[in-house]
């Protein structure tokens, strides 16, 4: 694991002291595992993760509300998803871009342990999320999606009290741009490089490709479709979770 640079002055004294649990697991039992549940159908969301919870027993992965899912069933899909999940973390993928302080009010109220934010949001927005996310105890998370200079905004974001950053490159990005595994690789080094944080990483990921993200500095992995689109998806997610670990 790569290592971070000094941390920003809004972020000293939280380190250690009441840091959220999707913090504390990444830092002290990563890397982990974030499936990506992106279902319309709470039902089917509920099968996957219980095939998952099975497979992988009592090894803690983080459960993930995908967007699709949290329009669809509403947030308080979280409390179905933690049911199943439990002891292991639960995040709503609310891509917050406005009204940050609601929003991951509404998250925790519903029992999640993590929301996320764009990080291409105001910067207003993501301040009033990660000052209510810290009210509630629960981590916020900025996604990278769409944000021009990466690494920049990374470093932006910690200063705004951002807990966590999501290095997303979606699949239709990756081919327009014909962007390799290597290359996403590249960025996660240099996103981390200057995040105090917990970096995780998204974008069409498999047992193949995610061990390069973990050597890159992830501490978290997404995977949605390797997973949740398997005839198996416990069997692929012990994989993926193996594979990471560095056990395969």
């Amino acid at each position: 694991m790569l290592q971070h640079r000094a941390l920003p002055t809004r972020l000293e004294g939280m380190v250690g002291l009441g840091r959220p649990r999707l913090v504390e697991l990444a830092r002290m039992r990563g890397p982990l595992l974030q499936v990506a549940l992106d279902f319309t159908d709470a039902a089917d969301a509920l099968r996957t993760l219980a095939a998952v919870k099975h497979s992988l027993g009592e090894e803690v992965f983080v459960a993930e509300a995908g967007t699709p899912l949290v329009k669809a069933a509403g947030v308080g899909v979280a409390r179905l998803l933690s049911a199943v999940a439990a002891p292991s973390p639960v995040l709503v993928d609310m891509k917050t871009a406005d009204t940050g302080g609601l929003e991951a009010r509404m998250a925790a109220e519903a029992g999640a342990d993590a929301t996320t934010v764009l990080g291409l949001s105001p910067d207003e927005t993501i301040e009033s999320a990660a000052s209510e996310a810290r009210r509630q105890g629960i981590a916020l998370v900025a996604d990278l999606l769409g944000v021009k200079d990466p690494v920049k905004r990374a470093e932006e974001l910690a200063a705004l009290g951002v807990d966590i950053v999501e290095v997303h490159v979606g699949i239709d990005a990756q081919r327009a741009l014909g962007m390799t595994a290597a290359e996403l690789r590249g960025l996660v080094r240099r996103v981390a490089e200057v995040f105090p944080g917990p970096v995780s990483v998204a974008g069409g990921l498999n047992a193949r490709t995610a061990p390069a993200m973990v050597e890159a500095g992830a501490s978290i992995v997404v995977v949605g479709g390797a997973i949740t689109r398997s005839p198996d998806p416990g069997a692929a997610a012990k994989a993926i979770l193996e594979a990471i670990r560095g056990k395969s």
